[in-house]
């Protein structure tokens, strides 16, 4: 169900949803946005990616808990010592919104949710967390 929405145009450029204070559903569009379902087609896309990826079991949060705790230290290492860097220390979270980070004192974190993804994209996210060691941006340097 799409609830009621108003939509204001202005000589913004991009399309915004903003829920007022009072609740309702505000659409912020540029004049000449096309008046296709804008709301209701990426309502519709979330809602097929979230049922394509249903929120898992406590008991499956654990196992990638454990297998992180199994994975991620090793991957760390052996990029670390290949980079020659050093983190300070490597932590597992249950942030669902970040696969990994790194702290301003060198400190690597990385989401249990990171297991559910296929091990290339893992290294990749290890090598990237890693290389902030260096560089703590995502500048032309990093």
């Amino acid at each position: 169900m799409i609830p009621d929405y108003t939509v204001r145009r202005s000589r913004r450029r991009t399309m915004a949803l903003e829920v007022t204070r009072e609740g309702t559903a505000l659409v912020r569009a540029p004049l000449r946005a096309s008046d296709t379902d804008w709301l209701a087609t990426h309502m519709a896309r979330r809602q097929a990616y979230l049922a394509a990826h249903p929120t898992p079991a406590p008991q499956q949060l654990e196992a990638w808990r454990q297998q992180a705790k199994a994975v991620l230290p090793g991957r760390v290492a052996y990029w670390a010592q290949r980079m020659g860097v050093q983190p300070a220390a490597v932590t597992i979270t249950a942030a669902r919104t970040r696969y990994g980070s790194c702290s301003g004192k060198n400190r690597l974190s990385f989401s249990l949710y990171l297991m559910d993804c296929p091990p290339a994209a893992i290294e990749y996210v290890v090598v990237h967390e890693l290389a902030h060691i260096r560089h703590h941006d995502h500048s032309p340097a990093f």
